[in-house]
């Protein structure tokens, strides 16, 4: 850090530090302000003048944190941060240009708070940038996303109201692991105790979530990205199997996760997996892979890309005169 620094410019950069890293211990304060341990515990006694609780606790895992609930100054972005958080707003939210939107009531309000050569630029943007919105994307209940990402945090089994695409609704207690965001879509990883399996359930189609007493241990090892790309093509009503000529290294890049899981054959490869739409997994997955491949089930998959051949072939027939 600067050297020429005042003592309270030095006061808030400690408190920026604590916000970011609850538990930093003298030592590693005084590392980052660039000062002596004495003047690290000096900066941190002006925060407690100012009325700012912090807490300290001996022992390895001491160190200085604030005290839960305790009302800080008002937040100060750089240039950098504040662009940067339109930008993300912006990409995950489309609809935030507009006022009347809740993310973009909220952007507008953080934007009002920023310095005045911050926010101008930052409003700027926010009025001329223009995004596109992700056919793909599915934006869950806010309610229930906080409920599932409290489950997680409490390691908390809770019983979830379920609808598929198809219109099926279920009901399942499951161990929440993790909530994981991918492509636009948020998606709820768990052990369910319906199946007795681990499922991949999108946030969005979960139409409620009640909480039990019982508590879980997640796995020791558990990677929630690679165990729900792992899982994202099982468990659902209609298997399919397809089967490609194709070697596994040339077919795999054209494969999503959620189609199933490729395995290597004699003469190629095999694609196996399960779905809850057939027809877009026929018409939007199969139809973009330019490799030969027959369908060898199941009857409901066989049956959709049966209906994309003939809506092909169709396009091609001349019509009279």
């Amino acid at each position: 850090m600067p050297s020429d620094l005042s003592p309270t410019a030095r006061a808030l950069r400690a408190l920026e530090i604590l916000q970011a890293r609850p538990g930093a211990t003298a030592d590693q304060l005084a590392e980052r302000l660039g000062v002596t341990e004495r003047a690290a515990r000096r900066y941190v006694g002006i925060l407690r003048e100012a009325g700012i609780q912090v807490e300290s606790a001996r022992g390895p895992h001491g160190g200085y944190r604030l005290r839960r609930g305790t009302r800080l100054p008002p937040i100060v972005f750089t240039q950098a941060e504040a662009l940067g958080l339109v930008m993300a707003v912006l990409d995950g939210q489309p609809a935030a240009t507009e006022a009347d939107d809740p993310v973009g009531a909220a952007l507008g309000k953080v934007i009002q708070a920023l310095p005045e050569n911050v926010g101008r630029q930052a409003a700027v943007l926010r009025e001329h940038a223009k995004a596109a919105p992700d056919r793909h994307s599915a934006r869950p209940d806010p309610a229930t996303t906080s409920a599932l990402v409290a489950a997680v945090a409490a390691r908390r089994r809770v019983l979830i109201t379920y609808r598929s695409e198809a219109g099926n609704a279920w009901e399942a207690e499951v161990d929440p692991w993790a909530v994981v965001v991918r492509h636009g879509r948020w998606y709820l990883l768990c052990h369910s105790h319906r199946a007795d399996a681990i499922r991949t359930y999108r946030v969005d189609r979960v139409r409620a979530v009640g909480q039990t007493a019982h508590e879980f241990e997640p796995p020791e090892d558990l990677d929630p990205v690679a165990a729900l790309e792992e899982n994202l093509g099982t468990g659902w009503e209609f298997p399919t199997r397809v089967v490609f000529d194709a070697p596994l290294t040339e077919v795999a890049p054209w494969v999503r996760p959620p189609m199933g899981r490729l395995h290597p054959s004699e003469d190629g490869c095999v694609l196996v997996g399960s779905t809850s739409n057939p027809a877009m997994y026929a018409q939007e997955w199969l139809a973009t892979v330019p490799f030969v491949f027959r369908v060898q089930g199941g009857d409901e998959l066989r049956a959709a890309v049966a209906a994309v051949a003939t809506r092909f072939a169709a396009a091609l027939t001349p019509q009279d005169g």
